[in-house]
């Protein structure tokens, strides 16, 4: 059994992250001995396992704390399959965003927001498809 701060210091995390993750019940010691945490083998992995998803930065503390907790709180599943659906439509920005400064690197025009016509083009269609669905 680890003390709250070797099992902090061995997942790279503060000791004041691991007593937050006990509170929000991500995830909880093993035992309490004089009012102290002690973190044993499952308890630590489960830390590692919060870390290493924290570290993604592209989870937010209860969609980690539903895959820690599993089935037996809940769809675990969801959290994960709405996070997917999230980064997909980050991944489809961002390859819009690169499109799009790549042509203004490209584009010969000294100033491609006012003179490109392709970009015209484009926000010209933007434009119409919002006219388009605003209620008359």
């Amino acid at each position: 059994m680890l003390s709250i701060g070797e099992a902090a210091a061995s997942v790279g995390v503060a000791v004041s992250a691991l007593r937050y993750w006990d509170e929000r019940g991500i995830v909880r010691p093993a035992e309490r001995k004089g009012g102290k945490r002690f973190y044993g083998p499952d308890e630590l992995h489960r830390l590692a396992a919060a870390k290493m998803l924290q570290d993604t930065g592209l989870l937010s503390l209860d969609q980690i704390a539903a895959v820690l907790r599993g089935p037996a709180h809940g769809d675990w599943r969801a959290a994960v399959r709405d996070r997917i659906a999230e980064l997909a439509e980050q991944r489809r920005k961002l390859v819009a965003a690169e499109t799009f400064f790549n042509h203004f690197l490209r584009c010969p025009r000294d100033h491609p927001i006012e003179t490109c016509p392709s970009l015209r083009d484009h926000t010209e269609r933007v434009l119409n498809a919002a006219k388009a669905s605003l209620p008359e």
